[in-house]
């Protein structure tokens, strides 16, 4: 069986980048064009999305991209990267080093956070349990009676939450997107936060996303909202996918990895293990022993 032209070039057919001698279009803006007018956070939209995003768009996104950017060496992504840069290989493996760590648990939080949001704003939307029918209630329906309120889905939303807060509970499961391990509170979480309003209040974006989030904070509290969940609720927000979470987080916290990977490089140092060579970790096998004597 004979392989057509058309069946080679359709192999790796794209709608993303359009190339040939002398001409590379991105989802069919000619690169020239975008060079020096588009930012780079601008143009991993037009990358993901197929489009250019608006200016208030693009100052949301470039907002959460930044503060993911770095959590200084405590971070295994940062240490892994710094120690590679150690070990006489290339600054692209050492990058690749730390990126790689960033899975479930280092890293993942986000894209479960979304996940979660995601699930509870379908939830919401379908069924508005809280809601109640029309005529019946004038603070939880609209003056038509035929959609919920802003009261009858603050209900919804809350009652929704709690139940997924108890499942979490009843598994024993941290919730993705709260709490930190290092910072009380999270010093991220707050502007990122206010810039949503802000795009809430400018009709950048929806805000639904944004009052799930805030209820599943103050029914959690005293434990705050983290980075992973302020960004998660950005992203939400901004129409990305859940599964694009981790990439955008891989995509931000490559650029600390890559800087430290780089400053590591430049101090000169050989084989730098994870704690300085005076301290030894500690050892909790067998007391010394020998091999027995019949032993050959």
């Amino acid at each position: 069986m004979s392989t057509t032209t058309e069946q080679v070039t359709g192999w790796w057919a794209t709608a993303i980048s359009d190339i040939s001698p002398g001409v590379i279009r991105l989802h069919g803006y000619p690169v020239e064009q975008l060079i020096g007018r588009l930012s780079f956070a601008d143009t991993i939209w037009l990358m993901l999305r197929g489009e250019v995003p608006s200016p208030g768009q693009s100052a949301l996104f470039e907002a959460a991209l930044v503060s993911g950017v770095d959590h200084g060496p405590q971070a295994p992504s940062i240490a892994a990267a710094r120690m590679a840069a150690t070990c006489g290989v290339g600054l692209n493996t050492a990058v690749a080093t730390g990126v790689g760590l960033l899975g479930d648990v280092h890293g993942g939080a986000g894209q479960e956070c979304m996940a979660v949001l995601a699930d509870i704003r379908g939830r919401t939307t379908a069924d508005p349990a809280g809601a109640e029918p029309a005529g019946t209630d004038p603070a939880g329906t609209d003056p038509a009676g035929t959609e919920p309120t802003e009261a009858g889905l603050a209900g919804a939303v809350s009652d929704v939450v709690s139940g997924v807060l108890d499942g979490y509970r009843g598994a024993k499961r941290y919730f993705p997107g709260f709490g930190h391990r290092f910072h009380p509170r999270d010093p991220r979480r707050d502007p990122l936060v206010r810039a949503v309003e802000d795009a809430v209040r400018d009709g950048v974006v929806e805000g639904a996303y944004l009052r799930i989030g805030l209820e599943i904070e103050r029914q959690l509290a005293p434990v705050p909202m983290n980075v992973d969940g302020a960004t998660a609720i950005v992203y939400s927000e901004l129409g990305f996918a859940p599964e694009l979470g981790r990439g955008l987080f891989v995509l931000s916290r490559a650029v600390g990895v890559l800087a430290h990977a780089w400053e590591e490089h430049g101090e000169g140092r050989r084989i730098k293990g994870p704690i300085p060579p005076p301290l030894l970790p500690a050892y909790r096998g067998p007391e010394p022993r020998d091999l027995p004597a019949d032993r050959h």
